[in-house]
């Protein structure tokens, strides 16, 4: 039952790409909030320095606005990688049930194979 234990290591190992993609897409989470923070306090700064935080002011640091900008950017996203966490979730939910069953199927066949 040779293809049976293909099926098993292929399933293995889509099993650990989604992980893998999961953790990828995590990370890039983290890393991108954590960006967002330091330029929210970069903007706090720029703004007491100024005195001015009001971003429609015409003397508002230019630097404060470029940093508000990227801050938005980083945001947004953020939030199209949530989108694409809970896909690869899913996917990894259906790729760990096909895993296990192809599991159970070759333990199955081992067992018939020992009988036999």
């Amino acid at each position: 039952m040779k293809s049976r234990e293909s099926l098993v290591r292929l399933k293995e190992f889509q099993v650990k790409d989604k992980q893998r993609q999961l953790k990828q897409l995590q990370m890039m989470m983290a890393e991108f909030e954590r960006m967002t923070k330091d330029l929210e306090h970069q903007i706090a700064f720029e703004e007491k320095k100024s005195g001015i935080s009001d971003p429609s002011h015409f003397a508002y640091p230019t630097f404060a606005k470029a940093a508000r900008q990227r801050a938005d950017n980083l945001q947004v996203s953020v939030r199209e990688l949530k989108v694409q966490q809970d896909a690869a979730e899913l996917a990894l939910e259906d790729v760990q049930a096909e895993f296990a069953k192809a599991s159970a199927l070759e333990e199955r066949d081992g067992l018939v194979r020992l009988r036999a």
